[in-house]
């Protein structure tokens, strides 16, 4: 496996990342797709969608093997979460 070397700083990844998904394709997959992966080429915009990260990720580098990859959940502010849940009652 090739790691990609990162082309732009953390802030502009992240700029780009987030500028892309708000414009371009968040409005095409927000409906019935909540808490889904998207995996975003920050290059050419290009996309996929998946339940699970790596499934997302894999079929966008079998089209943009150089892609530079951000990762959104849709319908979240976090792709992951950390820690524990508050108690349980009942």
């Amino acid at each position: 496996m090739t790691v990609q070397q990162a082309r732009y700083s953390k802030e502009e990844f992240a700029r780009r990342g987030d500028e892309i998904y708000e414009t371009q394709v968040r409005p095409k997959v927000e409906a019935g797709n909540d808490g889904k992966i998207v995996a975003i080429d920050i290059e050419t915009g290009d996309f996929e969608i998946d339940a699970r990260e790596i499934a997302a990720c894999d079929r966008l580098e079998a089209r943009h093997p150089d892609a530079q990859i951000w990762i959104v959940r849709i319908g979240s502010r976090y792709v992951r979460r950390f820690g524990g849940r508050g108690k349980r009652t009942g």
